[in-house]
């Protein structure tokens, strides 16, 4: 099969690429896809070299698939000369999320709604994965009314300018601002841009991805996504108001046995989710889970995340491995 990674060069870029090859996905021809200014450059995939192409001549190849982690405005100009030429999109972008004609995709929750016909797939926003893995099942159980959610996310989030920007800060080196502000030592409630009604297209993603994931109008999210100074891993502090009551421990057992979702839940041996312990991991960790005693029906979690991997690159990937168990790309079976 000949697959395209959009991007490549980018943060995410080359953990697709890690996650391609420890997930041996089936490769027949790589096509390693970037800007103008880095066609040209090498780039290792299983120990072997591969030389970086256009995006014209990406599309000139047409792919089986393309995985694109390039930017919105690259996703709207290429994902449909793509698609028009065969290929199978798979974006991770926010430029087709909310787009009422794509499929917005988390695999363990409702990757049985694809067809051969879906061309272009979206990706859902790193935070919005995370959060639904959890989601998911308590709300089949319960019935979810309402969820906040307040984020503590990394500075990979916002791609390897802020991770340099955090570093020099922290060897006390002047150097370019991904931020407005210092990041080291600080926390900013200032995640991507702010729209008109107060909030940051961030805090919107999370508003919204959950309903359209899942399906469901009938609950109602609202988010505080603020960036803190930690390298790589997202953490969610999620309260949730159910129709339904629910035992803690039946909570937890649910949890436990959903695909894809560790719980982490022990105080009395401080055990609890820490983006730390979730680096270079592809499950989603859940812990401090406990009844909210100020609301009935209600409950708080904890929730960590590598978010370059199952936030981003895995699930991307766990997309693709669904297309190509069902035969799904280009009607190739593989």
């Amino acid at each position: 099969m000949k697959v395209a990674v959009v991007g490549a060069t980018g943060m995410v870029g080359e953990v697709m690429l890690k996650v391609l090859a420890e997930r041996n996905f089936p490769i027949s021809d790589l096509l390693l896809v970037a800007s103008e200014k880095s066609k040209g450059k090498t780039l290792m995939f299983k120990g072997e070299p591969h030389t970086v192409i256009t995006l014209e001549e990406a599309v000139a190849e047409s792919p089986d698939l393309a995985i694109f982690s390039a930017g919105g405005e690259t996703s709207l100009q290429w994902a449909p000369r793509f698609a028009q030429a065969g290929t199978t999109v798979v974006d991770n972008s926010s430029a087709w999320r909310m787009d009422p004609a794509i499929k917005l995709v988390v695999p363990e929750i409702n990757a049985h709604e694809l067809t051969e016909k879906d061309k272009i797939i979206a990706n859902p926003n790193c935070s919005t994965i995370q959060l639904v893995m959890v989601l998911a099942p308590l709300h089949k159980a319960y019935r979810m009314k309402r969820v906040v959610v307040s984020t503590y996310q990394s500075v990979s989030g916002t791609g390897v300018k802020a991770v340099r920007q955090m570093e020099n800060e922290m060897e006390g080196t002047k150097g370019e601002m991904a931020y407005p502000y210092a990041i080291h030592r600080n926390a900013l409630p200032h995640c991507d841009v702010f729209l008109d009604n107060g909030y940051t297209k961030e805090e919107m993603k999370l508003a919204k991805e959950p309903r359209k994931i899942l399906g469901d109008d009938s609950f109602s999210v609202t988010a505080t996504a603020v960036r803190i100074p930690t390298s790589g891993g997202h953490s969610e502090a999620v309260n949730v108001t159910f129709e339904n009551d629910f035992d803690l421990n039946e909570v937890r057992k649910l949890l436990s046995e959903t695909p894809g979702v560790v719980v982490q839940d022990n105080t009395d041996t401080n055990t609890y989710p820490m983006p730390l312990y979730a680096h270079d991991k592809d499950e989603v960790f859940v812990g401090r889970i406990r009844r909210d005693e100020s609301l009935p029906n209600s409950l708080n979690m904890w929730i960590v995340a590598d978010n370059l991997r199952k936030g981003a690159a895995t699930n991307a990937i766990q997309i693709a491995e669904y297309l190509v168990s069902k035969n799904l790309l280009a009607g190739k079976v593989v």
